[in-house]
């Protein structure tokens, strides 16, 4: 058996996300102490309490999934669970990193603040937009975009899973794409309740200022190879593993052929770290006879580490 840890982006989450984690394991209560005294707010509390309405946003998001999603993995380390490989969607290849000891868990924390602030700055209120396209497949998408686009910005920012793809771009750009999606017989074409259109050009002004911190932080080799959202493909050194960050701002999260990679590798078990499931239901559509298990609360991390210590697992 092969297993990837795999770590969930920016819509997972929720007020009391980590608590049970916290109360239950010293390894986890010190990543919130760390995050608190890092960021120089207490994060932990707006992660157990909220209010919603604050941990939405996504300067105070992006850390709070970092440091549940640690918090998961910690403890999980600690009692013997190990990984060939690793990957996060989006936001969460920074926890990935962290997981193959190619990223402080302290520079991550910091950089994934600014990254929200960055990203949600890129673009007015109001002139971007996403929206989910199901049941159509990628092909036909990018068309789509390309017919709607008009001068300005839609193109597919999330390729999730076969017949699951998220655009992004400018509101009526994105409008005409749902329409055209629509005609070319997607099951539904929805716009997201979103802030701004991540993985896209607009986003470009966001990785330009992240790019400027990113040569600050220092990165090593990571220990057990990652497969980065922006090429799908086994990163191995340092500024791999940097330049994938930078691009990935205004690049298209390729999660679905990142999963067919890991499948591709050998990897049979799949173990989502951190709040949520998400991860867990796109690695299913893709990779169908894997094996998928969650971590994110005392209950799942024993759960999860019963069925990796199966015999013949």
């Amino acid at each position: 058996m092969s297993v990837a840890f795999v770590f969930p982006g920016q819509g997972s989450q929720q007020a009391g996300m980590g608590r049970a984690l916290f109360e239950a394991f010293p390894e986890s209560r010190a990543v919130f102490e760390e995050a608190d005294r890092v960021l120089g707010f207490p994060l932990s509390r707006l992660c157990f309490e909220g209010p919603d309405a604050e941990l939405q946003l996504t300067a105070n998001t992006q850390p709070a999934v970092l440091a549940t999603s640690v918090a998961a993995l910690r403890p999980l380390l600690a009692r013997g669970a190990r990984a060939s490989c690793v990957a996060g969607h989006s936001l969460g290849e920074y926890s990935a990193l962290v997981a193959a000891g190619a990223l402080s868990f302290a520079d991550a924390l910091v950089t994934v603040r600014r990254r929200g602030q960055y990203m949600q700055e890129a673009v007015p209120v109001g002139m971007g937009a996403m929206a989910a396209i199901l049941a159509l497949e990628l092909p036909l998408v990018e068309q789509a975009c390309c017919e709607a686009a008009e001068g300005e910005v839609v193109s597919p920012a999330n390729v999730n899973s076969p017949g699951q793809v998220v655009i992004a771009g400018h509101t009526a750009a994105v409008g005409r794409a749902i329409e055209r999606c629509r005609a070319k017989g997607a099951k539904r074409a929805v716009l997201l309740p979103v802030s701004a259109p991540f993985h896209c050009a607009l986003m470009r002004p966001a990785q330009e200022r992240l790019e400027q911190d990113l040569r600050s932080v220092d990165f090593l080799p990571p220990e057990r190879p990652l497969v980065n959202n922006v090429d799908a493909r086994l990163v191995r050194s340092a500024e791999e593993c940097r330049e994938g960050l930078v691009r990935q701002v205004s690049g298209s999260v390729l999660w679905q052929q990142s999963v067919e990679r890991m499948a591709g590798e050998g990897v049979t078990t799949f173990v989502e770290v951190g709040p949520g499931t998400v991860l867990s239901g796109l690695v299913k559509k893709t990779a169908k006879t894997a094996r998928t298990l969650s971590v994110d609360s005392p209950e799942s991390l024993e759960s999860a580490l019963a069925a990796l210590a199966e015999p013949g697992q």
